[in-house]
Protein backbone atom coordinates (compact mmCIF):
# COMPACT_ATOMS: atom_id res chain seq x y z
CA UNK A 1 0.00 0.00 0.00
CA UNK A 2 2.77 2.45 0.83
CA UNK A 3 4.26 1.85 -2.59
CA UNK A 4 0.94 2.78 -4.18
CA UNK A 5 0.80 6.00 -2.18
CA UNK A 6 4.38 6.90 -3.09
CA UNK A 7 3.63 6.29 -6.77
CA UNK A 8 0.48 8.38 -6.50
CA UNK A 9 2.49 11.20 -4.92
CA UNK A 10 5.04 11.13 -7.74
CA UNK A 11 2.25 11.10 -10.33
CA UNK A 12 0.52 14.09 -8.70
CA UNK A 13 3.79 15.98 -8.57
CA UNK A 14 4.53 15.28 -12.23
CA UNK A 15 1.00 16.09 -13.38
CA UNK A 16 1.04 19.32 -11.39
CA UNK A 17 4.40 20.37 -12.78
CA UNK A 18 3.25 19.72 -16.36
CA UNK A 19 0.02 21.63 -15.79
CA UNK A 20 1.86 24.54 -14.17
CA UNK A 21 4.42 24.72 -16.98
CA UNK A 22 1.73 24.50 -19.67
CA UNK A 23 -0.31 27.20 -17.95
CA UNK A 24 2.68 29.50 -17.88
CA UNK A 25 3.50 28.81 -21.52
CA UNK A 26 0.01 29.69 -22.74
CA UNK A 27 -0.52 32.49 -20.22
CA UNK A 28 -3.36 30.76 -18.38
CA UNK A 29 -3.18 31.80 -14.72
CA UNK A 30 -5.90 29.37 -13.64
CA UNK A 31 -4.10 26.38 -15.13
CA UNK A 32 -0.85 27.53 -13.54
CA UNK A 33 -2.53 27.79 -10.14
CA UNK A 34 -4.20 24.38 -10.51
CA UNK A 35 -0.82 22.88 -11.37
CA UNK A 36 0.73 24.38 -8.27
CA UNK A 37 -2.08 22.95 -6.13
CA UNK A 38 -1.69 19.46 -7.61
CA UNK A 39 2.05 19.60 -7.14
CA UNK A 40 1.59 20.70 -3.52
CA UNK A 41 -0.80 17.78 -2.93
CA UNK A 42 1.84 15.41 -4.26
CA UNK A 43 4.48 17.01 -2.06
CA UNK A 44 2.25 16.66 1.00
CA UNK A 45 1.46 13.02 0.21
CA UNK A 46 5.17 12.28 -0.25
CA UNK A 47 6.03 13.97 3.05
CA UNK A 48 3.34 11.93 4.81
CA UNK A 49 4.73 8.69 3.39
CA UNK A 50 8.28 9.63 4.39
CA UNK A 51 7.07 10.34 7.92
CA UNK A 52 5.40 6.92 8.04
CA UNK A 53 8.66 5.31 6.90
CA UNK A 54 10.59 7.05 9.68
CA UNK A 55 8.26 5.71 12.36
CA UNK A 56 8.17 2.22 10.82
CA UNK A 57 11.91 1.70 10.89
Amino acid sequence: MARDQKAKAKAEQAKGKIKETTGRAVGNERMTAEGRVEKAKGDARQAKEKTKDVFKG
